[in-house]
C-alpha cells in the first residue's frame, strides 16, 4: 500500500460530506445530474473503504464493509443504467452515518482531531 490508510480514510469522510451537499441541492430521484453525481462519489467511496486494513475494520462491526466495498462493482459495471435511485437512497441513509462514525472512530484512535 503506497499511502497510509488515514489518506483514504479522510477521503471517505470528504466523500460523505460531497453526497450530503449533493442531497442538499435536489432529488437524486428527479434530477440525473445530481444522481450521476451521487453514483460517482458512492464509487470512489466504495473503492476508498478497500484500502483500510482489514484489523482497523473488524472493530467496527456494525458496518458492512464487504457490501460497501462490493457496491462500487455494482456501481461500475451497471452498463445498462439500471441502479435504481430509491436504493441508492436507501443504502446512503442506512449505511452512510455508521460508516462517517466508524471512520471518524479509526482516525480518532489514530490521533486525528476534528473541529
Amino acid at each position: 500500500m503506497s499511502k497510509s490508510w488515514q489518506i483514504y480514510a479522510l477521503h471517505i469522510l470528504d466523500v460523505c460530506a460531497k453526497i450530503e451537499r449533493i442531497q442538499a441541492r435536489g432529488d437524486i430521484t428527479q434530477d440525473e445530474v445530481l444522481f450521476d453525481a451521487m453514483l460517482r462519489n458512492l464509487q470512489t467511496l466504495s473503492e476508498a473503504t478497500q484500502m483500510l486494513p482489514d484489523s482497523l475494520k473488524s472493530a467496527f462491526s456494525n458496518v458492512p464493509w464487504r457490501e460497501v466495498s462490493g457496491f462500487r462493482n455494482i456501481l461500475v459495471h451497471n452498463y445498462l443504467g439500471d441502479i435504481d435511485s430509491m436504493t441508492v437512497l436507501l443504502v446512503v441513509k442506512n449505511h452512510l452515518p455508521p460508516l462517517i462514525d466508524s471512520v471518524r472512530a479509526m482516525l480518532a484512535s489514530d490521533g486525528h482531531q476534528f473541529n
